[in-house]
């Protein structure tokens, strides 16, 4: 399950082991150099996260978020709204997209009629309904196939997936397997760009960063691309540094490039990662375990 987390004992463990802030808030990430690998323009919500929890974020950029070369599929499907059952959204850049083209081509959310929205997750449906769109389903697990299991019966039904250029096709093909007649539109690019030699440099180099997080399977693509431009060796330049991954589809993409994540995620949002990076250096700290970075190389 990816709802929110209620462990008590990782309250607890958080709780008797954390440094404080002079406020006296619990500071679990107290002195840990964390980098992010989500572009700048879209990291402050998790940079504020592990701030407000003692770290200091170190930005790795490895993605970049661009408009779809060509609209024409994408306002095709926005001009006939009405005829769909379902539409579903599987990121908050897919909302925002989609939105701008709503706007670009006239046409507004009204439009749907009856049709009802799905979002991956609880960020998503906040961007929804900053719209003014109310969402019907928001599955359990944050993942393509926790929306399929949550539409159910969708035999007959008309579906729009607006999503990235990239996503992956188990939600299109599982819900055709249903029966349902799916429409899949690219509503914008994700581009994974090689991370600069001089961010790899400054974060494992200088900073000496503890853990690197992963938002997205682009996110570790883009960070393996910058190493190899370099020439490094991915697990050598990353010996010692805690690999967190936002969930299980993003942890897959890390092992498949020989990676092991020093943790997952068990909400795969922002705060859920937070969360698990808080608990996993409280873990560290409480044990007397070696710093997660401390033998790290480039």
């Amino acid at each position: 399950m990816a709802s929110e987390m209620t462990d008590e004992m990782t309250d607890e463990t958080i709780s008797e082991t954390a440094d404080t802030s002079s406020e006296g808030v619990a500071q679990p990430l107290a002195g840990r150099r964390i980098a992010i690998t989500r572009p700048r323009e879209q990291a402050a919500d998790l940079a504020a996260r592990l701030e407000a929890l003692g770290a200091r974020v170190v930005s790795l950029p490895a993605i970049r978020i661009a408009p779809i070369e060509d609209p024409a599929p994408l306002d095709a499907a926005i001009a006939q709204l009405g005829a769909y059952d379902w539409l579903v959204f599987t990121s908050v850049n897919g909302v925002r997209a989609f939105a701008m083209r709503l706007e670009a081509t006239g046409h507004a959310w009204t439009e749907r009629g009856l049709a009802r929205i799905a979002a991956i997750g609880p960020a998503t449906a906040s961007a929804l309904e900053r719209e003014g769109v109310a969402v019907a389903l928001t599955p359990d697990e944050y993942i393509a196939e926790g929306i399929l299991d949550g539409l159910g019966l969708v035999a007959g039904q008309r579906i729009l997936l607006a999503r990235a250029d990239i996503a992956r096709r188990a939600l299109a093909e599982g819900l055709r397997l249903r029966g349902a007649e799916v429409d899949e539109v690219a509503a914008y690019r994700t581009i994974a760009e090689p991370v600069a030699p001089e961010l790899i440099q400054r974060a494992l180099l200088d900073e000496r960063v503890d853990a690197i997080t992963f938002t997205s399977s682009s996110t570790a693509q883009g960070l393996l691309q910058g190493l190899a431009a370099m020439g490094r060796d991915p697990h050598e330049a990353l010996r010692g540094v805690a690999l967190a991954a936002i969930g299980p589809i993003t942890a897959a993409t890390l092992r498949e490039n020989g990676l092991e994540p020093a943790l997952v995620a068990e909400e795969y949002t922002m705060p859920g990662l937070a969360t698990a990076l808080a608990a996993y250096f409280a873990g560290r700290q409480s044990s007397g375990a070696p710093d997660a970075g401390s033998d790290g190389d480039i």
